[in-house]
């Protein structure tokens, strides 16, 4: 058995906090459920975890901040995991503050390094008593008694909107806490579809890695007229792609999904700006796992398209399990690949 994330072996050590039904907000590492003594709900951004999580009996996976089954005010303890980016503590936070019974706690860990002691301040906020309780492998647990329920969360005052504008076609974008690039379009992202609009793919398009449906959304503005299906892990990306094809009209279905595994069928050709990070960690294997997959899900002479950070080792991935790779542009950060199926 793999060890857990330090913030994890806190709680485990300072289980003995935990009372009455429980809830866990951010959890990476399923495989602490099977180590407490108690149960409940844990609430997961990612899918894939979500979906070992919802296989352990004792416990109810809940997938996404705003799935309208949330049990408000249901919890004796809440406890909030730091996530990688500083706004979606905002949200995890008030998502307690939600989950909490009136006379309940709220339970914040973290490691140093991940921010928590900046983070304290945003949990005084509503339960002003909070106290640190624990320090240990480089982490913090803090515990604040909450004297009321806040009220549920709505999607829609969570969301944002920004323009992207690439090769004189723009087009509005959602944004919700936590969702990569939000606000604005990374550069690896333009130059990929500075490449499309040069060189146009064949539909139906897979988005692979779709975050807020920047790609198809684009590509609808641009007159490409097929299709254009996503798949996200994280939950803000899938709403968010949603709302950003139901704005722009965009024709497509975007599916939450970890790597390839849910995804029928074949494309014509797949597009991505895969991840390669997993909280504040490198993390290639993500990647790795898709280009393993990739050509199944391509048609015969499919193209894939792959925008990545030039120091990444993929070209000989893509070699080896798509087909003949070549470089469509690239500079001193990023590089964008084009394969052909074998």
């Amino acid at each position: 058995m793999s060890a857990l994330p330090n913030s994890h072996a806190a709680l485990l050590k300072n289980q003995a906090l935990l009372s009455g039904p429980t809830a866990l907000v951010g959890l990476s590492d399923p495989a602490l459920l099977t180590q407490l003594a108690v149960a409940g709900t844990v609430i997961y951004d990612h899918f894939g975890a979500y979906c070992q999580a919802d296989a352990l009996p004792g416990w109810k996976a809940l997938f996404g901040y705003f799935d309208p089954t949330m049990p408000v005010g249901s919890f004796d303890t809440v406890v909030v995991f730091m996530p990688k980016a500083k706004a979606e503590l905002s949200l995890r936070l008030r998502l307690a503050e939600t989950l909490v019974k009136g006379g309940g706690q709220v339970l914040l860990v973290g490691e140093k390094r991940e921010g928590i002691a900046g983070a304290v301040k945003q949990l005084q906020a509503f339960a002003p008593k909070a106290c640190k309780v624990d320090s240990a492998r480089h982490c913090q647990v803090w515990q604040a008694p909450v004297m009321n329920t806040g009220s549920p969360l709505v999607e829609s005052e969570w969301l944002s909107w920004h323009s992207v504008d690439v090769a004189g076609t723009s087009v509005e974008i959602a944004g919700l806490p936590g969702i990569f690039s939000d606000g604005r379009l990374d550069d690896g992202t333009r130059m990929l579809l500075e490449t499309l609009a040069r060189e146009p793919v064949a539909g139906p398009v897979l988005d692979f890695a779709c975050g807020a449906g920047v790609m198809g959304a684009w590509l609808h503005a641009h007159g490409f007229a097929g299709r254009v299906d996503g798949v996200d892990v994280q939950a803000q990306a899938v709403s968010c792609a949603r709302e950003s094809y139901r704005r722009c009209g965009a024709g497509g279905e975007i599916m939450a999904g970890d790597g390839l595994d849910r995804i029928e069928g074949r494309y014509q050709s797949i597009v991505t700006n895969p991840p390669f990070h997993h909280g504040v960690k490198t993390d290639t294997s993500m990647t790795s796992r898709f280009l393993h997959q990739v050509s199944a899900h391509l048609n015969k002479g499919g193209e894939l398209r792959l925008v990545a950070n030039s120091f990444l080792p993929y070209e000989t991935l893509i070699r080896e399990h798509v087909g003949p790779c070549e470089v469509l542009a690239a500079d001193r950060r990023f590089t964008v690949y084009r394969a052909r199926r074998h």
